[in-house]
């Protein structure tokens, strides 16, 4: 009897740790990103793969299986449509996991699931930046920040195409990790990504150029506004304290006031 009832909560632990799981999946099927933690985001990126392979197949018995694990029938479109067409030229490896700290409480490893080559791949918006940075140094080099403010950086799809050719041993603008880092973020990407990255990597740079100087700009502001709005401290007459003081008032009276240290 024992065996029975442990067993039937076995059971039922296990049907709602699966119902947890099939809801994750369609979570990260409907945005294509979601924060979890890390044993659910590694269980959650096995079943969220296989069910892309089901959407690759395109079978009538592939949709009829992914649609008795998917809670919502909304998402079978995009699977056996978006996301087929996204990744036809991969074998495998459709969702990336990003550790992201511990929650608080219970201090359970965080972590971020997504699906890779999507709007919102975190992998492209760190590469993006490091291009950005890179190229920003080099142009550093030989003029000044006020100079590149006015003619702002080149950054062309020229640019980033030679650095995706270049070998790991040939020497470019870039860094070789950051060029790696581009030939792989770009290697199963549409032709259009290429204009995108570019985009993202001149946006980075104006906003690395702005940022110094708007914040240069609100803090003279800010310390011209606190100088003009604050009253003038009074100087202190025979016998009163200031703000600071510390002696008696035998001593102030004595007209002590300005002495730092006792007579001798």
């Amino acid at each position: 009897m024992k065996h029975g009832v442990a067993f039937r909560k076995f059971s039922r632990t296990s049907s709602h740790r699966m119902l947890m799981l099939r809801n994750l999946v369609t979570s990260l099927f409907e945005h294509e990103q979601i924060k979890t933690t890390l044993p659910k985001a590694r269980d959650a990126a096995r079943l969220a793969d296989k069910i892309i392979t089901l959407g690759k197949q395109g079978t009538l018995s592939a949709r009829q299986r992914a649609d008795a694990f998917l809670l919502k029938p909304t998402v079978i479109p995009k699977v056996f449509g978006a996301f087929a067409e996204r990744y036809a030229e991969r074998s495998g490896g459709y969702t990336r996991i990003h550790k992201f700290g511990r929650r608080p409480g219970d201090n359970a490893p965080h972590a971020i699931l997504e699906m890779v080559d999507g709007p919102r791949d975190l992998r492209i918006e760190l590469t993006s930046r490091a291009i950005g940075l890179e190229l920003l140094r080099g142009a550093l080099k030989n003029e000044t920040a006020t100079s590149l403010m006015k003619t702002g950086v080149e950054v062309t799809e020229n640019i980033l195409e030679k650095e995706r050719n270049l070998q790991p041993n040939e020497r470019g603008r870039l860094r070789s990790l950051t060029r790696w880092n581009l030939q792989k973020v770009l290697k199963f990407r549409q032709p259009h990504a290429m204009t995108e990255l570019s985009h993202k990597v001149s946006r980075y740079i104006d906003l690395l150029l702005a940022k110094p100087t708007a914040f240069n700009a609100i803090q003279t502001s800010s310390k011209m506004e606190t100088s003009r709005d604050m009253p003038s401290a009074p100087h202190p007459r025979a016998g009163e304290a200031s703000l600071q003081e510390t002696r008696g008032a035998i001593a102030l009276s004595r007209g002590a006031m300005l002495r730092t240290s006792k007579r001798r």
